[in-house]
């Protein structure tokens, strides 16, 4: 047996459908350290041009191929310590493409718990179990069972008569067949092809309405079902509402599952071996692979409903900014007043204030003065409300307030979770928490990306039973999605905060810190090479992260811009070669057009990053998040109770499932437009169409008050 881990290239390109040579490459620089986004956007040449979504698939492959091939190697060794690795068995071990297939080939070499085969080994029935399987032509199992009968010694090894003897021989018998690789390969293969989910409603918890009322009585395809199902029915199931099993056609199965082992009908043993296939197929390999299908499943659905929340986050990270403008922002209340502050063109807090509606002319009249004042005072360019409840009525009093004014409603989603966070508490340990959900409020209308970053993913609310799926795997995921939009937009040093600077590729949390620390020391970078000067920025690290920093205004031109520093030297050759200033190439779109791409491909640069390179010439830091736009709502609608059957509205999308898309549509309680609804032709994911923060038009088709639930349409077809 041989130790060398083989190269993992050849399977990745196989899984994965892509070139062998950008897997490599990929495979080489990941093992040197480098990060995805720096993969992605500064390897072009070395990758193919391999995208991060390619890359980041890649990388979980080669994971799961080297925690694969960790576990070969000790199967094999423990195989070959029992003396039992046959060339046969190890060929078969070696050419094992999944986990399942490689624990099938080891489960009949695998240390045990005591079982049934166990007990009737200890009575000395293995021989009989011998004679069962091998399956000779002559001979009598109940007159041989009896030579085995024991009625002295301790009672655990006493067989009273044949028919005990047969019972504890077709127990071994029943064991062998159920770690037979082939046999399990075909009952998880019939499971995941034809197990039909069945549920029931538990009589004791239905007795009033519950939200899982369409699964009181449903049967349907495992393979087909849809991930937002499954995890409703488990829910329903942890919750004690409903009774959930998993059937086959077992009278189907059994047969074919005789046919694998090589049953013969004509020999005497026949009988008794039959008996126990059927007894393996229904006591042990039918619920073990069962567990290891339903396991399956939720797995894949649990990744379904994290790509649902993955995509949802990016559009919500990536929502298109107001800029750095000073903001009002608001956070309702009508108990304890609505909290007032505003933060200047930087996010940084200005001042503060509460004011009170709703509790009766004198307070209003009081919450105009002190709105106006905070208005001629620092002049913010926009009011930002949390949509929390009281949103619209304080929406609607700062528009009456300040006529003209630009007045928003933000997703307050996790405000709270900010503001009661260590994060929120090193920002402003003196202020109050309701004042910095109130900061976060104002500076999400500013820069989406910058604040939510502060708050746990999961927490921003924008998922599909987040709650109830893995949370290393959702973590995983949200983490990579932050990753990406951080990076994809790009991070202005001089003004990020610790939490922002913490996902820029190759910094982390403790070096972004550092990097805070030192900029509060010192004062700002006057350039992308003073990070060098932080300690734990070492040249790996600043390779990783340095064309994801923006220096404005800064000492070398192109530190405002994506192109990374060891491009600097060929832009600089570039431009004189070109016969203009550095800077007067940087920012200038027809000068950076008139570069010829084709003369400066070669010394370790090619035409991707040159293209990239003049992309950046033209408009240096460009941001790819789109222009701010606000939504708007009728004002004749704020309530549930306003809404009525045939309206026609105007809302945001906050959540895409994969059952359809929620709306805001003004009234505290989200609509939903199902999957069906959502487009005048089929579709097949709500994705294709629609992504948080979008602006679509829709039409009320009923409203359930008494359950809260709006039902809406955004066909064309339906208005």
């Amino acid at each position: 047996m041989t130790d060398a881990t083989p190269d993992p290239t050849p399977a990745l390109a196989a899984m994965l459908d892509l070139p062998s040579r950008g897997v490599a490459a990929v495979v080489k620089l990941l093992e040197e350290g480098a990060t995805v986004p720096f993969i992605a956007r500064y390897r072009k040449e070395a990758t193919g041009g391999l995208d991060e979504v390619q890359i980041r698939a890649i990388q979980e492959a080669r994971d799961a191929w080297l925690q694969l091939e960790a576990r070969r190697r000790t199967v094999l060794a423990e195989i070959e310590k029992q003396g039992a690795l046959t060339p046969a068995l190890e060929r078969a071990i070696r050419g094992a493409q999944t986990k399942q297939a490689l624990e099938d080939l080891y489960l009949p070499y695998k240390p045990k718990r005591r079982t049934r085969a166990t007990m009737a080994r200890e009575r000395g029935l293995e021989p009989l179990a011998k004679r069962i399987l091998a399956q000779p032509d002559q001979g009598d199992p109940f007159a041989e069972a009896k030579r085995f009968v024991r009625t002295d010694g301790a009672p655990e090894t006493q067989v009273p008569d044949a028919d005990a003897a047969l019972a504890g021989a077709r127990d071994i018998v029943a064991e062998a067949v159920s770690e037979n690789a082939e046999v399990r390969a075909l009952v998880r293969e019939t499971y995941e092809r034809e197990a039909v989910v069945q549920t029931r409603a538990v009589a004791s918890k239905t007795k009033e309405r519950t939200k899982f009322e369409q699964y009181y009585d449903h049967r349907e395809p495992l393979a087909k079902m849809p991930s937002h199902r499954f995890l409703a029915i488990a829910r329903g199931k942890a919750e004690g509402v409903l009774r959930v099993g998993t059937e086959i056609d077992e009278a189907r199965l059994l047969p074919r599952v005789e046919r694998v082992v090589g049953l013969r009908p004509r020999s005497p043993f026949a009988r008794v071996y039959a008996d126990a296939i059927a007894d393996s197929l229904s006591r042990l390999v039918g619920p073990s692979v069962e567990n290891d299908v339903t396991s399956k499943a939720q797995e894949r659905a649990h990744r379904e409903a994290v790509e649902v929340f993955a995509k949802n986050l990016e559009a919500l990270l990536l929502a298109a900014p107001l800029g750095g403008k000073p903001v009002l922002g608001i956070d309702p209340g009508f108990r304890t007043g609505c909290k007032c502050v505003v933060v200047d063109e930087t996010g940084r807090f200005v001042e503060n204030a509460t004011i009170y509606l709703g509790q009766g002319a004198h307070k209003e009249d009081e919450a105009a003065r002190v709105l106006r004042a905070l208005v001629k005072k620092h002049r913010p360019v926009a009011v930002a409300v949390g949509n929390g409840t009281g949103g619209r009525e304080a929406e609607a009093f700062a528009r009456q307030t300040l006529e003209g004014a630009l007045v928003v409603s933000v997703n307050e989603a996790g405000a709270s979770v900010y503001s009661a966070s260590d994060v929120a508490r090193e920002e402003f340990p003196e202020l109050d928490l309701t004042v910095r959900g109130a900061i976060s409020i104002a500076r999400r209308l500013q820069d989406p990306l910058a604040e939510l970053v502060k708050i746990a993913p999961e927490s921003i609310g924008v998922g599909q039973y987040q709650h109830d799926v893995d949370a290393k795997l959702l973590s995983q995921k949200l983490g990579e999605v932050v990753e990406s939009c951080v990076n994809r937009v790009g991070v202005e040093l001089n003004t990020a905060s610790a939490s922002l600077l913490a996902y820029v590729a190759g910094l982390g949390e403790a070096r972004a810190k550092k990097i805070v620390a030192h900029r509060e020391e010192v004062g700002r970078f006057e350039s992308r090479a003073a990070l060098k000067k932080v300690g734990g920025i070492g040249p790996r690290t600043f390779e990783q992260c340095a064309g994801f920093v923006r220096v404005t205004g800064g000492a070398h031109p192109l530190d405002a811009s994506a192109v990374h520093p060891e491009r600097y030297a060929l832009v600089e050759k570039i431009a004189r070669d070109m016969k203009v200033a550095l800077r007067d190439l940087v920012g200038h779109a027809e000068q950076a057009r008139r570069i010829d791409v084709g003369k400066w491909v070669g010394e370790g640069v090619g035409e991707p990053t040159l293209r990239d390179i003049v992309s950046e010439l033209e408009k240096p830091g460009r941001d790819p998040r789109a222009s701010f736009e606000p939504p708007k709502f009728r004002d004749d609608v704020r309530e549930l109770e306003d809404l009525r059957e045939g309206m026609v509205l105007e809302g945001v999308v906050t959540n895409v499932t994969t059952f359809g898309a929620f709306v805001d549509v003004g009234v505290h309680q989200d609509g939903l437009v199902h999957v069906s609804k959502l487009a005048d032709r089929f579709v097949r994911d709500p994705n294709e169409v629609v992504r948080p923060g979008d602006r679509i038009t829709v039409k009320v088709l009923e409203v359930d008050r008494q359950r809260r639930r709006i039902s809406l349409s955004a066909r064309a077809a339906d208005r």
